[in-house]
């Protein structure tokens, strides 16, 4: 019947909403926009790309990859070398432990010797040498990650030796793939993937050169010269700071996107890869990420395990309340990004550890603007726009300057 009178068919049959109405639009598929912004991000970048280098040429240098300088860090490359030896140093306590050759109390006063050794020996080795600031900050970054995951070593040990009563127990005090696998928490055991897929490693090798190649790109023909031509942002007209800041915001967030991409996707991936690390969790989907909280619980899984683990969770245990054990937790991490940043540009004025620490007040900022408007989409837009638009920006200016501004000192002087 319906086809044999088609004009009597009834057009208008149930409620419907337009599918970009409030109501229907999280329960349609926007794949299709999606795409159109890859497409029109990709046209205006490329227009903005030859546009750049229309006008001032390629800046791209030799000396940004190598040069007569880099030399110079052979004390850096050295230091590298020897931080193995530390956790080898925590292995032989920790076997001395076991077979019950030494006191608890020495165990302890060892290990924490050693620890603490561990993070101030590349910091003396940096402040010593000339070095440039990128062989600091990978040495200082190395450095960092065998701290943690020494603390993690020996604080688990402590807890299953005061678990385990029998003298016959096996010890698990070995190291073999902990120290070397993408991971910052020690256990005895690990889930293991079953093989080493070599042509999926070479595309991921390939994927991870490529990336650094853009990231080197965008930082010479981009970044440095809005940062060379930039005023210190504390110190001059606050409308041009501003502009400035906006300016960077864009090249500076595509840097950080690559370098996660690069790190924690390829690298790490990589690295779990060949050692046939099962576990590959290293970030969660920390783009959706509502508050500013929620962003910190997912963009950097191993740091974010090891600190619920080894600082957070202790901090309950010894009847500290919540925010408290927060705040610890920042202050921790604000200490260690001072140290990565400040201690290669051999200078302190904590911007970074501000930085850091300014995230506790915007946790409870955007917690609050999230129970209120109770919507995800303006809670991702809070986050985005402290996190991208104004914050790497700006630490990228006031560390430039006043790095600038000492080594204007240290020739004057």
């Amino acid at each position: 019947m319906r086809y044999m009178y088609p004009t009597s068919t009834p057009a208008h049959r149930r409620v419907k909403e337009s599918p970009l109405s409030s109501d229907a639009i999280f329960r349609q598929s926007h794949a299709g926009l999606f795409n159109l912004c890859i497409v029109v991000l990709v046209a205006v970048n490329s227009r903005l790309i030859i546009e750049n280098i229309m006008k001032y040429g390629l800046l791209i240098r030799s000396g940004f990859w190598f040069s007569s300088r880099s030399l110079s860090d052979w004390p850096l490359l050295m230091c590298c070398f020897t931080l193995p030896l530390f956790p080898l140093g925590s292995f032989f306590v920790e076997k001395l432990a076991w077979n019950k050759c030494i006191s608890k109390p020495l165990v302890i006063s060892l290990h924490v010797l050693i620890t603490t050794a561990s993070i101030l020996w590349p910091v003396f080795v940096i402040l010593r040498c000339d070095s440039s600031v990128l062989s600091g900050l990978a040495l200082m970054l190395f450095g960092c990650i065998v701290w943690l995951k020494l603390v993690s070593y020996v604080h688990t040990n402590y807890d299953i030796r005061a678990l385990s009563n029998l003298a016959e127990k096996v010890p698990v005090y070995k190291v073999d793939l902990f120290h070397a696998g993408p991971t910052l928490c020690y256990q005895p055991t690990y889930p293991r993937s079953t093989c080493v897929r070599k042509g999926w490693v070479t595309r991921q090798a390939l994927k991870l050169v490529i990336f650094t190649g853009v990231m080197g790109f965008i930082v010479e023909q981009y970044i440095n010269p809005i940062v060379k031509n930039s005023q210190h942002p504390l110190k001059g007209n606050f409308l041009y700071a501003v502009e400035r800041v906006l300016k960077l915001s864009v090249p500076t967030l595509y840097v950080w996107l690559c370098m996660f991409y690069c790190f924690f996707h390829l690298w790490l991936n990589i690295l779990a890869e060949l050692l046939r690390f099962g576990d590959r969790e290293f970030y969660k989907d920390w783009w959706n990420a509502k508050t500013v909280e929620e962003y910190w619980r997912m963009w950097n899984m191993p740091v974010h395990k090891w600190m619920i683990r080894h600082i957070y969770l202790p901090c309950l245990r010894n009847g500290l309340p919540k925010g408290a054990a927060i705040v610890i937790a920042f202050l921790i991490s604000a200490i260690f990004h001072e140290l990565v940043i400040g201690v290669p540009c051999h200078l302190f004025k904590f911007w970074a550890f501000i930085g850091i620490m300014f995230q506790v007040p915007l946790v409870i900022l955007t917690n609050y603007l999230q129970r209120k408007f109770k919507n995800n989409m303006v809670g991702n837009m809070i986050f985005w726009s402290f996190f991208s638009i104004f914050g790497q920006p700006m630490c990228v200016l006031l560390y430039y300057h006043d790095v600038m501004n000492r080594k204007v000192r240290a020739s004057n002087g």
